[in-house]
C-alpha cells in the first residue's frame, strides 16, 4: 500500500481507467455479439449492425483499449460474415 500522497492518488486513478476500459471493451463486445446475432437471423438491419460494431471498435483501437491487429482481425470476421 502506497504511504505517499502521489502514489495513492496513482492507486485510485487505475482503478477508474481499468473500470472505464473494462466498460468500453464490454460494450465493444456487446455490439459485436449483437452483429453476429443480425448476421445469423438474416435480419434486414444487419448492414446497420456490422457498422454499428464496426465504429465501437475503432472507437477502442483510439482510445488504446485493443491493438490495430485485433481491431482489423475483428472487422474481417464481421464483414466476411456479413457477406
Amino acid at each position: 500500500m502506497p504511504n505517499i500522497k502521489s502514489a495513492k492518488k496513482r492507486v485510485l486513478v487505475a482503478e477508474t481507467k481499468t473500470m472505464q476500459n473494462k466498460m468500453l471493451k464490454s460494450n465493444m463486445n456487446t455490439m459485436i455479439k449483437k452483429a453476429n446475432a443480425a448476421i445469423d437471423s438474416d435480419s434486414a438491419d444487419k448492414a446497420e449492425a456490422v457498422k454499428v460494431a464496426v465504429k465501437t471498435v475503432d472507437k477502442c483501437v483510439a482510445k488504446g483499449i485493443i491493438s490495430k491487429n485485433a481491431a482489423a482481425r475483428k472487422k474481417s470476421h464481421l464483414a466476411k460474415a456479413a457477406k
